[in-house]
C-alpha cells in the first residue's frame, strides 16, 4: 500500500493530470457579516473592518468567514484535496492580465530627485576649510569627492574611509553621499515606497552587491543542480545559517537538508540527510512550507501537522503540532508561529508554551495561500482574492482588501508589502498613516503564477510557473537583470548570504552560488 501512494505520488509531480482547462471563479464582492460586525471604515476603495479575533460573536453556520468546521470540501484524501488544490490554483489562467488602476489620490512615492530640497548640503563646495591645513584631496568639491568614492566598493566605503579622517566620516554617515550614489547606480525612480528612515547605505550596498553578480551580462554565479534528494516535486526550499545550510521540502514527503559549503568539491555530499526517521520519512503528506527562526525549523505539510526540528541537534524532531487541514504556508516571528491553512484559517501558535494554540480564526472564505508578520501586523492572502491586515496590538483586522487576483506570495518588510500573483503580476502596498494601500503593479514579465517572491533594499528575486527565475533591480517599473528558463516550474525562492536557492518541480533544487 505504501509502496502504491508513493508511485501515485510520483505520477502527481509529473504535472500530468493537471486540468489546464479549468477556470475558477470567485467572488468579487466581500460580505459585511465576517466576523459579526463591522466598524464601516473605507480606505481608498477597500472596504476596512475593525474586528476581535477574541470575543468575537459567533455567527450561524453558513454565514462566511464563521468557525463553523462542518465545511464538507474539507472531508476526504488529503492527497485528492492536494491534486484538487494545484489544477484549482496553479492551472492555466483564462482570464487577461491587467493591472488594476491605482487610485489617483495616492501620491506616487520615490519621485523624489537625487538630493531632497530641504538639504543644505552644497556638492560645488569643499567639506573642508582652506584654513585648517587640511589635505589637498579634502579641498576638492564634495561632487569630486563623492565621484572618486564612487570606484570603491561600498563595503569598503562604510568600513575603512570612516577610519582616515573626521571629514570622510561625517561624509560616510551622511545619507546624502549614499542617496545620490545610488540614483546614479539605478538610472531610475527609486526607491518604490519612500520611507523617511531609509537606510541608504545599506540599500546601497545591497544594490552594488546585486549589479556585480548579475549586472551587464556579469553573472558572477556558479550554478548547481541538486538532484539525488528527492524523487518528487519540491515545493518549498528556505536557506539557513547565512546561506551554508539548505533545506527543501517536497510532494515525495520529505524534508531534505543540504549541506551547501560541500558544493563544488570532488568527492562530497551535499545532501546531508532527510528528517525523521527513514521507515516513516518527514510527513505522511506533501510538504508544502517551511519556515525557520534561529535554530528551530518548521514545516507545514498536507497531512495537517506543523513539525518543529531542532538544527542545533543534527535535526531532531523537537514538536508536533496537529492541526485539522493542511498546511499552506508559515511565518516564524521570535513569539509567535503563525500558519495558514486549506479550511480558510490564520491560526497563532506559541511553540514554547505547553498548549501552543494561541487563536485560530477564518478570516478568508478560501484557503490561505502566504502569510507573514512582525511585531505590529499579521498579513495573510488567499484564494479569495483578499489581503487580511490583522492588528496585533489592537488584537482585531485592520483592513480586509479585495482584490482583482489572489496573491500566492509575500516579500514583507515595514512599511511595504511586495507580492506575485496568479497573472505573473507584481503589487506593491505601502502603509500609509497605520491604512496599507496598494500604490504600485509591475508586470516583469512572468507569464503565469508568481509563486516566489523577495525582495529587499536593493534587490528583487522572482520565481513563477512559467518554467522561469528573474532577478531585478527594485526600481520603478523593476528593471530585469537575469531571467534564466528551467525545464519545469518554479515553486519557490530563498535568498540568504551569497546564495540564491529555488525549488523545481523537476525534483530538485537549484542553487546559485555569488562570488564574493
Amino acid at each position: 500500500m505504501k509502496r502504491r501512494a508513493l508511485r501515485h505520488d510520483r505520477r502527481l509531480t509529473r504535472g500530468k493530470t493537471l486540468n489546464q482547462d479549468e477556470e475558477h471563479h470567485f467572488p468579487r464582492i466581500l460580505k459585511y457579516d465576517t466576523f459579526g460586525y463591522s466598524h464601516g471604515i473605507l480606505a481608498s476603495q477597500n472596504i476596512v473592518h475593525g474586528i476581535m479575533m477574541d470575543g468575537a460573536p459567533e455567527l450561524h453556520d453558513n454565514a462566511q468567514g464563521s468557525d463553523n468546521d462542518s465545511d464538507s470540501e474539507l472531508r476526504g484524501d488529503p492527497d485528492a484535496q492536494a491534486q484538487e488544490y494545484l489544477s484549482r490554483v496553479r492551472g492555466f489562467n483564462h482570464s487577461e492580465r491587467v493591472c488594476p488602476n491605482v487610485p489617483e489620490f495616492l501620491p506616487v512615492s520615490g519621485r523624489l530627485p537625487a538630493l531632497d530640497p530641504s538639504s543644505t548640503v552644497d556638492l560645488k563646495k569643499s567639506p573642508a576649510s582652506e584654513d585648517a591645513g587640511a589635505s589637498p584631496l579634502l579641498l576638492l568639491p564634495l561632487e569630486l569627492i563623492l565621484e572618486i568614492f564612487s570606484h570603491l566598493h561600498a563595503r569598503f566605503v562604510l568600513g575603512v574611509l570612516p577610519l582616515v579622517c573626521r571629514t570622510f566620516r561625517d561624509i560616510v554617515q551622511d545619507k546624502v553621499t549614499w542617496r545620490t550614489r545610488v540614483q546614479k547606480r539605478v538610472h531610475g525612480c527609486y526607491p518604490v515606497v519612500e520611507d523617511a528612515d531609509l537606510d541608504w547605505s545599506a540599500a546601497c550596498l545591497d544594490l552594488e552587491e546585486l549589479l556585480d553578480h548579475w549586472a551587464d551580462g556579469k553573472k558572477k554565479a556558479e550554478h548547481f543542480s541538486l538532484t539525488d534528494g528527492h524523487y518528487a516535486s519540491v515545493d518549498s526550499v528556505l536557506l539557513l545559517k547565512g546561506g551554508s545550510i539548505c533545506v527543501s521540502g517536497s510532494r515525495d514527503r520529505n524534508v531534505s537538508v543540504w549541506d551547501l559549503k560541500k558544493l563544488g568539491q570532488d568527492g562530497e555530499k551535499v545532501l546531508v540527510k532527510a528528517l525523521g526517521a527513514k521507515s516513516s520519512g518527514t510527513h505522511k503528506g506533501w510538504v508544502w512550507s517551511l519556515a525557520s527562526r534561529e535554530n528551530n525549523l518548521c514545516s507545514g505539510s498536507w497531512d495537517s501537522t506543523i513539525k518543529l526540528w531542532d538544527m542545533g541537534a543534527e535535526g531532531q524532531l523537537s514538536r508536533e503540532i496537529r492541526g485539522k487541514t493542511a498546511v499552506l504556508c508559515l511565518s516564524y516571528q521570535p513569539d509567535i508561529l503563525v500558519a495558514g491553512s486549506y479550511d480558510k484559517r490564520v491560526t497563532v501558535y506559541d511553540p514554547r508554551a505547553i498548549q501552543p494554540l494561541v487563536k485560530s480564526r477564518k478570516v478568508h472564505s478560501s484557503a490561505v495561500l502566504s502569510v507573514s508578520a512582525d511585531e505590529h501586523y499579521i498579513l495573510s492572502s488567499s484564494e479569495d482574492r483578499t489581503l487580511v491586515v490583522f492588528d496585533r496590538r489592537a488584537n482585531s483586522v485592520l483592513q480586509r482588501l479585495q482584490l482583482e487576483s489572489y496573491l500566492l506570495s509575500m516579500s514583507y518588510q515595514s512599511p511595504e508589502i511586495w507580492a506575485g500573483d496568479n497573472h505573473g503580476l507584481i503589487h506593491v502596498f505601502e502603509n500609509r498613516a497605520g491604512s496599507y494601500q496598494p500604490i504600485r503593479c509591475f508586470d516583469v514579465g512572468h507569464g503565469s503564477q508568481i509563486t516566489g517572491i523577495r525582495h529587499s533594499l536593493g534587490a528583487l528575486y522572482t520565481t513563477s510557473t512559467d518554467k522561469t527565475i528573474k532577478v531585478h533591480i527594485p526600481t520603478d517599473p523593476p528593471r530585469t537583470l537575469y531571467s534564466r528558463v528551467h525545464c519545469d516550474v518554479m515553486n519557490g525562492i530563498s535568498v540568504e548570504g551569497n546564495i540564491m536557492a529555488a525549488a523545481s518541480g523537476a525534483m530538485t533544487v537549484e542553487i546559485w552560488r555569488m562570488a564574493n
